[in-house]
């Protein structure tokens, strides 16, 4: 997790710095995102970060016991967003955002939407038509879920982030109710389109949602609004 603790110095570029990280350990890069938004100032850019994970469920700080129905063998990590239980696991394309919201002057559900918009626009390319619920945040198709979104924000800052089901194993989900919804449907895309692997759709992801982002970032001045030191909005 070194490339992760060390990020490079501010440019006078606005641009986030871009990490690849492979698979990572949960708990670890959890921790990673805590230190860089605790340590981060004023001067420091943006980065996103690229991954995947371990077989790991993770429920949030209101999440329900009661959700996780049979974990068996993969570990459960309570952490601080909002939320109930959710599931990571290989060939499941993770992206965090460390935005400093603040310094954007952009709301929580600004990124929410940018992230949603973006996978939408990815599955549009592919010939995929997927949709967000303004009542649920994640990407959905055709009633099942395909990527879900859960934030946290603190000292102005955000992290965590999307899970875009690629080609990961869907089984884990019938273990759990996901994201406290009992009977959630979720699909993968390698099961609606042509690209089926991490690495790929990363590729394509990843010009999306930093020119999403981009727009949002460079019109904020009307969007301004006050954030709250802390804040979490759950994936849903």
């Amino acid at each position: 997790m070194h490339a992760i603790a060390n990020s490079p110095a501010p440019s006078e570029s606005s641009e986030p710095v871009i990490r690849r990280l492979g698979r990572v350990e949960y708990e670890p890069t959890w921790r990673a995102m805590q230190r860089f938004t605790e340590t981060r100032d004023a001067t420091t850019r943006d980065e996103i970060w690229f991954l995947e994970h371990p077989p790991v469920f993770t429920l949030g700080l209101a999440g329900r016991r009661e959700h996780v129905l049979a974990p068996g063998e993969i570990p459960v990590v309570h952490v601080d967003r909002g939320g109930q239980v959710t599931y990571h696991g290989p060939g499941q394309l993770v992206v965090y955002p460390l935005i400093d919201l603040k310094r954007a002057r952009l709301g929580i559900r600004d990124l929410v939407t940018c992230l949603e918009s973006s996978v939408i626009e990815l599955c549009g390319e592919l010939g995929v038509e997927a949709v967000s619920r303004c009542e649920a945040p994640g990407v959905y198709v055709g009633g099942r879920k395909l990527a879900s979104i859960g934030l946290r924000v603190r000292r102005g800052g955000s992290f965590h982030g999307l899970a875009l089901n690629v080609c990961n194993d869907l089984e884990p989900f019938t273990r759990i109710n996901p994201c406290g919804y009992a009977g959630l449907e979720v699909v993968r895309l390698a099961d609606l389109a042509s690209l089926t692997d991490v690495e790929s759709v990363a590729a394509r992801l990843e010009p999306i949602l930093v020119r999403r982002l981009y727009f949002f970032l460079n019109n904020s001045s009307s969007r301004a609004r006050e954030l709250s030191a802390e804040a979490g909005v759950p994936p849903a």
